[in-house]
């Protein structure tokens, strides 16, 4: 299973993050957006990130070039057919991405890997629904994706051991450091995580605490590099609701369960560093804890 081609189907934050990461490990990569307008914003923030890289003198000009020179946009999933392994960052709903797979088997050969990014979501049922249930491996990546080394290499009961392995070593070409888990929502790190999170808003609601001394406890007593809600803000409420409502269904147990707070600050568009406002209030700086959230 040798893989040399690399397709990437999303160019979000984290497909372009896979994308990019991939090109610098030398791979050819083909990054498939449903938009023109969408695919160049993906690609703006991959030229974005290696100028950065650039100006701060961590690459040099002929290697971002070179890394560029790898990469290909396209807004046609048929450009996905000559890939070894095609990763999929879409939307994180389980119709989308069942879709997605039904129309790369079409185009793809029987040969190429799929592979997901998911965070929550059963690698087993679209597995079941790709056309090649035993050729589907779960990669999740964490954001953002060129700093972050960690990814999670997630096998379902459907998966064989050599695409589970072909995937693992991979990982490892990426720079990355892999590790392995079982399909079970959450996986490893949002199995752990999750309840944390959910627990920092509990402890809010319930006035353990106020935002800045919940944070600067676990930051400055656990040695945390940020506290919960921070990291709240930063993931992005809407996100971390989502993958709890998906945890809470799988298993149905409270410390699952998205608490009200979090619900209704998602309804109000508070979802954190990206809206501007969250647990924080980003149009400040530094930024500062939002009043009257209890």
């Amino acid at each position: 299973m040798e893989i040399r081609t690399v397709g990437v189907v999303g160019c979000g934050l984290m497909g372009s993050g896979i994308a990019q990461v991939c090109a610098e490990a030398g791979f050819k990569v083909v990054v498939r957006e449903v938009s023109e307008e969408l695919l160049r914003k993906g690609l703006g923030r991959i030229e974005s990130f290696l100028k950065k890289g650039v100006e701060k003198g961590k690459l040099t000009p002929e290697r971002a070039q070179e890394v560029r020179g790898r990469l290909e946009g396209t807004t046609a999933l048929e450009r996905m057919a000559g890939c070894d392994l095609v990763m999929e960052a879409v939307v994180e709903s389980l119709e989308a991405k069942r879709d997605v797979y039904q129309a790369l088997d079409k185009v793809c050969p029987p040969a190429t890997l799929f592979a997901s990014n998911t965070s929550s979501l059963s690698i087993t049922e679209m597995a079941a629904a790709s056309g090649r249930a035993d050729r589907f491996v779960g990669l999740h990546f964490f954001n953002p994706v060129p700093l972050m080394k960690l990814v999670e290499v997630v096998r379902s009961p459907l998966t064989s051991a050599p695409t589970f392995e072909a995937a693992f070593a991979f990982a490892q070409r990426l720079g990355k450091t892999p590790i392995r888990a079982t399909d079970r929502t959450g996986f490893i790190v949002n199995r752990l995580l999750v309840p944390y999170l959910l627990d920092a808003v509990r402890a809010l609601e319930e006035g353990v605490g106020s935002t800045a001394d919940i944070d600067e406890g676990m930051r400055l007593g656990c040695g945390h590099p940020m506290g919960p809600l921070t990291l709240l803000d930063f993931v992005g409420l809407d996100t971390t609701y989502y993958i709890a409502d998906i945890m809470f269904d799988e298993f149905r147990e409270k410390r699952f369960a998205p608490p009200p707070l979090l619900k209704r600050m998602v309804q109000a568009g508070m979802l954190g560093k990206k809206s501007g406002r969250g647990f924080y209030d980003y149009s400040q700086e530094p930024p500062r804890p939002v009043a009257g959230l209890v």
